[in-house]
């Protein structure tokens, strides 16, 4: 047999080989990052933040098969919160939207992995056409509280800077108010005598006579 034609049937079967691990849906979530990610066939199509687990709860990290998809459903655990297309994996954990936006990026669920109600639809819709097909791996660790505690001290220090603007600025007009209500306005300023005798305050005593 020719030389090219045996190089040729080589490569079919390595090919043919491979083909097999990439053709598929891979919804990869990564809780270390908190980012989900999607390759179709081989090929990366999405990556958007997520949330999972916060503390006292778990995302349990495993390979997983979706179990059954519901466009519009609701949490009878945790106060009928709604889940809209969620995609249930290991029994009652879903990956599904969620309208605490703000939250996304950082631990924030009951266990559940949370995605923007728009990028949760894309997902739902690529996942029901390739059930079969898709597969969900869960893999690292829940971030450490650190990243969590600096957002909280970051919004603290912007709140009370915040608070000692607004403070600043109701108080100055009162105490403008006040001196000049009480004849101190610029009293310790007029040399011209056109004060009619009003003598300077200071609130701690005359000056120190100049040596």
């Amino acid at each position: 047999m020719p030389r090219h034609v045996i190089a040729v049937a080589a490569i079919a079967v390595l090919l043919g080989g491979l083909a097999p691990a990439q053709a598929g849906i891979v919804v990869t979530v990564d809780k270390s990052a908190q980012e989900l990610s999607v390759t179709v066939d081989g090929a990366p199509r999405y990556h958007w933040p997520v949330s999972t687990a916060r503390m006292g709860y778990r995302t349990p990290n495993g390979t997983y098969k979706p179990q059954r998809l519901a466009r519009k459903w609701y949490s009878r655990e945790y106060d009928w919160s709604p889940m809209p297309y969620s995609i249930f994996f290991d029994e009652g954990y879903a990956i599904h939207g969620s309208y605490e936006i703000s939250r996304l990026g950082r631990p924030a669920s009951h266990g559940c992995i949370r995605l923007h109600p728009d990028n949760a639809a894309l997902l739902f819709a690529l996942v029901k056409e390739r059930m079969a097909d898709t597969t969900i791996v869960v893999t690292g660790e829940r971030p450490q509280k650190a990243r969590a505690r600096a957002d909280d001290d970051a919004r603290e220090v912007r709140r009370h800077r915040v608070h000692r603007v607004n403070r600043e600025r109701r108080e100055a007009p009162r105490e403008a108010e006040f001196a000049e209500r009480n004849g101190w306005h610029n009293s310790w300023h007029d040399s011209s005598g056109d004060r009619r005798g009003q003598q300077p305050f200071f609130l701690f005593g005359p000056p120190p006579t100049a040596r």
